[in-house]
């Protein structure tokens, strides 16, 4: 389970788009827009290996990520974390990602494996520390 909220458990089960945001070299937050994947008590993001977000990760593993709904009332939970970047088992991560988002149009690469060497993908692991939110 990730946290100790059984809801705020199964929201992040149920829902699979987030914001990520990770610390810059001079600690300015930066933010971006994901889709992730959960595996066990950890969640997965795929993104390739040039991003900031890999960059700043890097440097400082502290992360946030806060998982939304699609539509109001737009209630979310928030994991606050470390981070680990992967570069092993992409195919079988990769794949949990697509996964979660093949029915919002979003399909997976015919040749992942090239898809995933030509983009340089890694995969970040986040590591839960503390889980908070909001459902209404």
């Amino acid at each position: 389970m990730i946290g100790t909220n059984e809801q705020f458990d199964q929201f992040i089960t149920d829902h699979r788009w987030a914001v990520i945001t990770t610390l810059r070299k001079g600690g300015h937050p930066s933010s971006s827009f994901v889709a992730y994947a959960r595996d066990g008590d950890t969640l997965l993001v795929s993104t390739p290996g040039t991003t900031l977000k890999r960059k700043t990760l890097e440097a400082d593993d502290r992360v946030t990520i806060c998982v939304t709904t699609n539509q109001e009332p737009f209630n979310f939970v928030t994991v606050e974390g470390k981070a680990t970047i992967e570069h092993d088992n992409l195919v079988e991560n990769t794949r949990k990602v697509f996964a979660r988002i093949k029915d919002t149009g979003f399909t997976e690469p015919a040749d992942l494996e090239g898809w995933l060497r030509d983009q340089q993908r890694v995969m970040i692991r986040i590591h839960p520390d503390r889980v908070s939110g909001v459902i209404r």
